[in-house]
């Protein structure tokens, strides 16, 4: 599959929505409660402005979408974490469309050396707690899992992180 990334544009809101609002439904068709809400449109209308959430273009247009940027959020990532060390990856799903084609590794590995350019040592990222699945995935792209933070009020907190990469 031949994929791109490129910057969302403020206008594509409806886009960056919809990616996100298939993968709850997919979660939600199998069981799974992460993400059973409306998208948070304030936080995303807000990564659009600041250049911050991208999407992956297949042949077909939009297949995925990935925010990637230095918040580590504060009930997570402790100071001894040395947060400033990372960049975080935010809100990354693939269409149905696009699953089973590489585009999670994709998106994972561009961010990887994203941050690695940004002189950062870490690619962080934290996900829902009650999802072994995912924490797979993850472990299965070169994350390693940190800890897992159990706020009550937050249903995510299963913190992982891998060390960046440059491609040559």
């Amino acid at each position: 599959m031949n994929l791109h990334i490129e910057a969302a544009r403020p206008d594509q809101l409806p886009v960056v929505e919809a990616l996100l609002g298939d993968a709850s439904a997919w979660l939600a068709s199998r069981g799974i409660d992460q993400w059973q809400y409306p998208p948070h449109r304030d936080k995303i209308r807000r990564a659009l402005d600041q250049g911050v959430c991208f999407l992956v273009l297949g042949e077909s247009g939009p297949i995925g979408t990935i925010q990637i940027d230095d918040f580590a959020d504060p009930e997570f990532w402790l100071p001894q974490d040395q947060p400033d060390s990372a960049l975080y990856v935010h809100r990354m799903a693939v269409s149905r469309a696009g699953a089973g084609r590489g585009a999670g590794a994709f998106m994972l590995e561009w961010a990887s050396v994203r941050a690695a350019r940004a002189g950062k040592t870490w690619l962080r990222l934290d996900a829902w707690k009650d999802n072994p699945g995912l924490h797979r995935y993850y472990e299965g792209q070169g994350f390693a899992r940190v800890r897992i933070v159990d706020l009550p009020h937050r249903r995510s907190g299963a913190l992982f992180q891998r060390p960046t990469t440059v491609r040559a």
